[in-house]
């Protein structure tokens, strides 16, 4: 769905945030069309200093909080274990790109309505701001934008920042895959059958009906001269429908290993290397032995605690190789290694992390190490599921 090149603005926890291209062009809109309505709000040229500089910190204040809305989606996704990849700022909004899908629907639910909750909180908090600061009749006339209003300009502000991003949330909460409303109607659906593909199935069914209803709307504001908001209406709908066509197909594939779990199918003997190891004995009693360019590492009750890669090791003076433990030079686990054993295999199939790593550490419910899982095994698996349907 997005480009392939981007910008990293900066780090947050950890999670790289970055805009692709297409923002920019967004941006600069944004900017242009808030120039005329604050100009036309204050009663001065759209090309005057004041108008301008309200349009670049709404146009701010806005990406801001789509990036709020986009950090809620993550910060709830990691605290249920799922890393983010990074979060894209885009022609479209945001995206919180998730490293696997969530393995609950409880889990779906949180991490789905955790962006429509920080939304409703930057509502209420810049209503709360506006009312607060100039009353309620004053900021009532600042939110209906009549021109030359007499309201002051960062009154006008705050009243469109409430005011675009009230909307952001009840376009968002649409019941239209992958939207956070669809997403939401996924996770009941899920709750309700128990059964994941049905309920991707129809939440994607539900995204097409509501994409071809955007498109639908959108060239006939077109045809009503509304070319613009017509143009943009109908890309989206087309943009919902791709995404959600492309959540049916996978299903269909995901299907196929439905009711295998992680442990069906991962090597139950991994070599593991115990943390209190030295890293002159980690050097030659595993990767001079086997080869390999890491190991997991576990502590004295097996339990993961993340992996060490050869290069790290290589790095230790050889004159502090003894003396210095494997726990010590580790690349400490956040989640972002490893998998529950008892978790379904289909949610391996988007992994990125399986991808970047070829295989992922199976931890039992206490976070022991139970096991290794690799791309291989995945894909073998679903092979052989493929051939037995066929057959």
């Amino acid at each position: 769905m997005l480009g392939g090149s981007s910008i990293t603005l900066f780090h947050v926890r950890g999670i790289r945030v970055a805009v692709d291209w297409s923002w920019f062009l967004v941006l600069f809109l944004v900017i242009f069309w808030l120039s005329r309505f604050y100009g036309d709000v204050l009663g001065e040229p759209s090309s005057g200093t004041g108008p301008f500089a309200l349009a670049v910190a709404s146009a701010l204040g806005f990406f801001g909080s789509i990036l709020l809305h986009e950090l809620g989606h993550a910060v709830v996704a990691m605290r249920n274990g799922i890393g983010i990849t990074r979060i894209q700022l885009w022609i479209f909004g945001g995206l919180a790109q998730m490293d696997r899908e969530s393995d609950s629907p409880a889990t779906e639910f949180k991490v789905a309505i955790a962006g429509p909750a920080v939304t409703l909180a930057i509502v209420v908090g810049l209503t709360a701001v506006g009312l607060l600061a100039a009353g309620p009749e004053e900021f009532s006339e600042a939110m209906l934008v009549e021109s030359n209003s007499g309201v002051s300009g960062v009154l006008a502000m705050v009243a469109w920042l409430a005011t675009i991003n009230f909307l952001v949330l009840i376009f968002n909460l649409l019941p239209a895959f992958p939207m956070d409303g669809g997403r939401i109607a996924r996770a009941i659906a899920w709750w309700k059958t128990g059964d994941r593909s049905s309920a991707t199935r129809f939440a994607a069914t539900l995204g097409r009906v509501f994409a071809y209803g955007f498109m639908g709307v959108g060239l006939l504001m077109i045809f009503s001269g509304y070319v613009f908001g017509g143009i943009w209406l109908a890309v989206i709908g087309m943009v919902i429908n791709g995404s959600a066509r492309g959540a049916a197909m996978q299903t269909q594939i995901t299907s196929k290993i439905e009711g295998l779990q992680v442990a069906d199918v991962m090597d139950r003997e991994p070599v593991a290397i115990p943390g209190e190891l030295s890293v002159e004995q980690a050097l030659d009693e595993y990767f001079h032995r086997y080869r390999w360019p890491w190991f997991p590492v576990v502590d004295t009750g097996r339990h993961f605690l993340g992996l060490v890669v050869r290069d790290k090791a290589d790095e230790v003076p050889e004159i502090s190789r003894a003396t210095s433990l494997v726990a010590d030079v580790l690349e400490r686990d956040d989640g972002t290694f490893q998998v529950r054993d008892d978790a379904p295999l289909d949610v391996l199939l988007g992994n990125q992390n399986l991808r970047r790593f070829g295989a992922l550490m199976a931890v039992d419910a206490d976070g022991r190490l139970s096991g290794v899982i690799t791309a291989e095994q995945v894909g073998r698996a679903l092979r052989d599921a493929t051939m037995a349907t066929r057959s």
